[in-house]
């Protein structure tokens, strides 16, 4: 495995529909395995194939953070088919660092994805998951979070967050 540069707002593969996968190879899941990579050392909680300057269907999420940091997703040619409901939410973003912004997202989620043997799965995110996997969906789409935030702020780190809290 291999750390991948993030590609940051400004350029514009953030902007461009990424094409479906349509064979798996070896090439294939050593990127995805580089994006795991490159996710964590980063801190993120999903990365997609453009945020790595890869134009094809494919993201790596960690949608459990807190509860489950070791379930990995390696979701390829994903599609959600279902949303409901509706929750609002702060959200950053490896390619737009410094950043954080409110953004509204479906409350729950189904969606299909192949995973890297090539099988088909269903899926059913809800809250913070439902966010992440919608989050990452968008990139294949060259949509950015801040294309949908109601208002986007300087990131704060979490000890600047607590105190900001207790101040009120």
């Amino acid at each position: 495995m291999a750390l991948r540069k993030v590609v940051t707002k400004g350029d514009e593969i953030l902007r461009k529909r990424s094409r479906e996968i349509t064979e798996i190879t070896d090439r294939i899941r050593t990127t995805m395995y580089d994006m795991l990579e490159t996710m964590d050392s980063e801190g993120g909680v999903g990365i997609a194939g453009p945020q790595v300057g890869v134009m094809r269907r494919m993201f790596v999420a960690k949608p459990f953070p807190d509860d489950n940091p070791e379930e990995i997703y390696f979701m390829i040619n994903p599609d959600i088919y279902e949303r409901e409901g509706e929750q609002e939410g702060q959200e950053g973003c490896l390619s737009v660092p410094g950043l954080q912004g409110t953004v509204i997202r479906p409350q729950k989620i189904k969606m299909k994805a192949q995973d890297l043997d090539g099988e088909w799965h269903d899926y059913e995110f809800e809250d913070f998951a439902a966010r992440v996997m919608c989050h990452e969906y968008d990139h294949l789409e060259g949509i950015l979070y801040t294309d949908k935030a109601i208002e986007v702020h300087e990131a704060q780190s979490d000890e600047e967050a607590e105190e900001e809290t207790e101040e009120e």
